[in-house]
């Protein structure tokens, strides 16, 4: 069975990001696509080292097998697709978010390209300025992945918890970018020309 999963990176398990995630992977169920939102709250990622040992090791890992990066890198491995969902902090990606993206990435360009062709999507909760750069940031690690994203990236409107339930064009978004993913998805899943 096809499967997306999704990676929240807000410290917020139920806020905005997730809202907005929601949405997406609620039209891909509604296509029969397995999804699995995985939030980071409260897990430990730390960053990359920069070590290089998953160059040498070449076992699909990071050497540091202390946190939940090995998880995650194993999920999105699985996945037929993946989103990638963060709030604006301090303009870009939360810390989370972005030790998870450094890792992962590097992981897969040790191992010859983990996601390659695989179905993406960011998603980016913003409450006022950041969002062109935290979606730079997010479409970087899935574009440079080798990941195929269909049509423009989600953006939602709100600070406090729900408040993006008011952001009546990035829910639509949210729920066009599901059905974005879920069409191609299915194109693959049949072999199907992409016309």
């Amino acid at each position: 069975m096809t499967k997306v999963v999704a990676f929240n990176g807000s410290p917020r398990k139920n806020g905005n990001t997730s809202i907005l995630i929601g949405l997406m992977l609620e039209e891909l169920r509604k296509e029969g696509i397995e999804t699995e939102e995985i939030s980071l709250s409260g897990r430990v990622a730390r960053g990359c080292t920069a070590c290089m040992k998953c160059f040498e090791k070449k076992d699909g890992h990071c050497v540091f097998d202390d946190d939940c990066v090995n998880d995650c890198i194993d999920r999105m491995v699985e996945a037929d697709g993946i989103i990638l969902g963060s709030p604006v902090y301090f303009t870009d990606v939360t810390a989370e978010m972005k030790a998870l993206i450094d890792r992962a990435g590097l992981v897969s360009m040790a191992n010859g390209g983990l996601y390659r062709r695989k179905v993406a999507q960011a998603a980016v909760a913003v409450r006022r300025s950041g969002t062109f750069h935290t979606l730079d940031t997010l479409l970087h690690f899935l574009l440079i992945g080798g990941m195929t994203v269909p049509g423009f990236p989600v953006v939602g409107v709100g600070r406090e918890i729900g408040e993006v339930l008011e952001d009546e064009e990035g829910l639509m978004r949210a729920k066009d970018a599901g059905k974005n993913m879920a069409w191609l998805l299915k194109k693959c899943e049949n072999n199907e020309e992409l016309s």
